[in-house]
C-alpha cells in the first residue's frame, strides 16, 4: 500500500526525503504486524516521531512515549512478552541505553525491534555531535541487524525488504529463535516534515514468511525410569502437554507457565534434598531456562541422571554439558505404569506436606509471594529474592483464579522491572502486579513516571523493603566470617523513603503491616499506579529462610514415612490420598 501525503486537496509535491523514508518505514512496520511502538524523543529521530504520531491518529498502531531510553526499551520489552514491539531512539548515547533490554530480549527470546536514528554517512567519523558507530553496536545480542542509509534520490528504496527481514528475524519465523533485531536508519536534514501525512487505511500484510526447516518428529521416550519434568522460565505449553500425557512430577519455576500442570510440585527445590525423592531420580526432561535454583542445577549435572533437553530453536540450555539429547519436542509411549504411579504419588504426597508447612507464612517474603500469586492475574516477579520466594511458596496445580507470571530471567538482572511491568499492562490492557525488592524498586524508579499526555496503566508495585540486598544473606557471603564486610559490600542499605518516591512520580502509596491488610490491597488494588510497601527485617531473612526450609523438610519426611510401596499414604488426611490416587 502506498501512503498518501497532503497539504491541501490538490497537493502533489513529494515530502522531504527524511519524512518519506520515515513514512515508508512505519507503513512497512504495520504491514509486518507491529502494532506497538515506544518512542524516546530526540531530534534525529524526529521524522519517525512525526510519522508514528500520524499513524496512531489513523488507528494503525499505539504510540507510547517515554523520556528515558533505558525505561523505554524495557517498556517495549514488556509489550514484546505478549506481541512484537518496537522502540525508537535518537542517535548517540540514547542507543547505548537500550543495551540492557536488548540483552534481556536476546536471552529470553522476546521479539523486540530496535529502530535507531543516525546521522548520514558523511557526518560519521568526523567529530559530528551525538555521532558514534551505531551499526553493530549490539554485537551478537541481536538476531539480525541492518541499515537504511539516507537517500535523497529514492528514500523509500529497500525499506520493505529491510523491515520484513527484521520483523521475521525478531519473531523467529525462519529460525524458531525469536529475539531482538536492530535497524539503524540514517536521516539527513531537514528533519521536520513540510506537510501533513494522512495515512488512510492500514496496510495489509504482504509477505508470508515460513520456517526454514520443517519441524522434526518428536522423540518418544519409553516408560520405566523414574522421571521428572524440569520446567524452567518460558517452558510453556509443551511442558504442560507432556506432564498431562506422562503423569510425571513437574518441577516448575514461577515463570515457566507450567506450575498449573498436573503433577506440579510445591517447594520442589527443598523436596529434591529428601533421600526418598531427589537421589532416586533417573531421568529428566528439561524445558525452558532452568536457572533459578542450585538444587535443580545440581540435578541436571548429575552423571547418573539422563537429561533430555527440549527446545524448538537452534539454541538450548545445557549448563553442565551433560544432556543425553536435544530435541524439538518430546512425547511418551503408552500409559502410565504402576511403578510410575507410585513414583508420582510420592511426589504428590510430599508436595501436599510442603503446602501444609507453608500455610502459616505471614508477611515474610515467601508469605507475601504466596499471597500475590494466589490472588491471580498478571504478575511480574523481580529477579532477586521475590522470584525465589515465589518459587518456594507459590501455589501449584489447576486453580482459579488463573495467574500469568512473567520475569526477566533471560539474564536475571533487576534492570527495568517496573518498566517491563508497565509494558505488560499496556500490552494486555489489564491490571498488573509487580512483586520486587527495594533495590529493584530503586533501580527502575523512573519506570513509575508517566507523561501527562500518556495513557495511564493499572500497575500495583509491591515492594518488599528489607533495606538492602537480602538475597546475598542466603548465599556464602552471608556466612558469619564475612559479617564485617557484608553490609557495605552486599546488603548496601539505602534507607529509601518509598512513600516519598511514590508520591514524586504520582503513584499512591500504601504501607501494609499485616497479612489481612495485604489481602485487602490485593483484592482491591484500585486503578492507576500504586506502590504497596511491606517492611521486612533483612537481618533475619537468612534465619527465617533456613527455618522455613527445615520445617518443609521435616513435614515432607514425616509424610513420606507413611507412604506405602504403591505411593499411597497410609494414615494421612483424605484429600492427600485423593491427590496420590488421581495421578493417571
Amino acid at each position: 500500500m502506498s501512503a498518501t501525503t497532503a497539504t491541501g486537496p490538490d497537493a502533489i509535491d513529494p515530502p522531504v526525503p527524511s519524512a518519506a523514508a520515515a513514512r515508508a518505514l512505519v507503513t512497512e512496520l504495520v504491514a509486518a504486524g507491529v502494532r506497538d511502538v515506544v518512542l524516546a524523543p530526540g531530534s534525529r529521530s524526529a521524522p519517525l516521531a512525526y510519522a508514528l504520531h500520524a499513524a496512531e491518529r489513523a488507528g494503525w498502531l499505539r504510540l507510547h512515549v517515554r523520556i528515558d531510553e533505558r525505561s523505554a526499551a524495557f517498556v517495549a520489552l514488556g509489550i514484546a512478552r505478549v506481541r512484537p514491539a518496537a522502540v525508537v531512539t535518537t542517535s548517540g548515547t540514547a542507543v547505548a541505553n537500550l543495551h540492557p533490554a536488548v540483552l534481556e530480549a536476546a536471552h529470553s527470546g522476546a521479539p523486540l525491534v530496535v529502530l535507531t536514528a543516525d546521522r548520514p554517512h558523511e557526518l560519521r567519523g568526523v567529530g559530528a555531535n551525538q555521532t558514534t558507530e551505531q551499526v553493530g553496536l549490539f554485537g551478537s545480542a541481536v538476531r539480525w541487524h541492518g541499515e537504511l542509509p539516507a537517500d535523497d534520490a529514492a528514500p523509500t528504496r529497500g525499506v520493505r525488504s529491510a523491515v520484513v527481514r527484521a520483523v521475521a528475524a525478531a519473531r523467529g519465523l525462519r529460525s524458531g529463535h525469536p529475539g531482538p533485531v536492530h535497524l539503524n536508519v540514517a536521516f539527513r536534514d531537514p528533519l521536520a516534515p513540510a506537510d501533513d501525512w494522512l495515512p488512510g487505511e492500514a496496510p495489509a500484510t504482504h509477505t508470508d514468511v515460513g520456517p526454514a526447516v520443517a519441524p522434526a518428529a518428536p522423540l518418544v521416550l519409553d516408560r520405566g525410569p523414574r522421571t521428572v519434568i524440569v520446567a524452567g522460565d518460558g517452558a510453556g505449553a509443551s511442558a504442560v502437554r507432556l506432564a498431562a500425557a506422562s503423569g510425571w512430577p513437574v518441577l516448575a519455576e514461577p515463570g515457566s507457565g507450567a506450575r498449573h500442570a498436573p503433577g506440579a510440585v510445591t517447594a520442589y527445590r527443598t523436596l529434591l534434598a529428601d533421600p526418598d525423592l531427589g537421589p532416586r531420580i533417573e531421568r529428566v526432561v528439561q524445558f525452558g531456562r532452568p536457572t533459578l535454583s542450585r538444587p535443580v542445577s545440581l540435578l541436571l549435572a548429575r552423571p547418573d541422571v539422563q537429561v533430555f533437553v527440549v527446545g524448538p530453536g537452534p539454541d538450548w540450555v545445557d549448563v553442565a554439558g551433560a544432556a543425553a539429547g536435544v530435541h524439538g519436542a518430546v512425547d511418551v509411549a503408552g500409559e502410565i505404569t504402576v511403578d510410575e504411579r507410585a513414583w508420582a504419588g510420592r511426589w504428590a504426597v510430599a508436595s501436599t506436606a510442603a503446602e501444609r508447612a507453608l500455610a502459616g507464612e505471614d508477611l515474610a517474603g515467601p508469605g507475601v509471594a504466596r499471597a500475590v500469586l494466589a490472588a491471580g492475574g498478571t504478575v511480574v516477579l523481580g529477579s532477586s529474592m521475590a522470584i525465589r520466594d515465589a518459587d518456594l511458596a507459590g501455589p501449584v496445580g489447576q486453580r482459579d483464579p488463573v495467574v500469568r507470571v512473567f520475569a526477566n530471567r533471560g539474564l536475571a538482572g533487576i534492570d527495568g522491572t517496573i518498566s517491563t511491568a508497565t509494558g505488560l499492562a499496556l500490552a494486555t490492557g489489564g491490571p498488573v502486579c509487580a512483586l520486587i525488592g527495594d533495590l529493584t524498586f530503586q533501580h527502575d524508579i523512573g519506570g513509575l513516571a508517566r507523561g501527562r499526555l500518556e495513557a495511564e496503566v493499572d500497575l500495583q508495585v509491591i515492594v518488599l523493603n528489607d533495606d538492602g540486598g537480602s538475597i546475598f544473606a542466603t548465599l556464602e557471603h552471608g556466612a558469619p566470617d564475612h559479617s564485617a564486610d557484608f553490609d557495605r559490600l552486599f546488603a548496601t542499605p539505602q534507607g529509601l523513603d518509598v512513600a516519598a518516591l511514590a508520591a514524586g512520580f504520582g503513584a499512591r502509596h500504601v504501607l501494609v503491616a499485616t497479612a489481612a491488610e495485604l489481602g485487602a490491597v490485593l483484592a482491591e488494588p484500585g486503578s492507576g499506579r500504586s506502590v504497596v510497601e511491606v517492611r521486612l527485617d533483612g537481618a533475619t531473612a537468612r534465619d527465617r529462610a533456613l527455618a522455613l526450609t527445615e520445617r518443609i523438610r521435616a513435614a515432607v519426611s514425616d509424610s513420606l514415612a507413611d507412604v506405602d510401596g504403591a505411593g499411597t499414604p497410609r494414615n494421612l488426611p483424605g484429600e492427600v490420598e485423593v491427590i496420590a490416587r488421581s495421578i493417571d
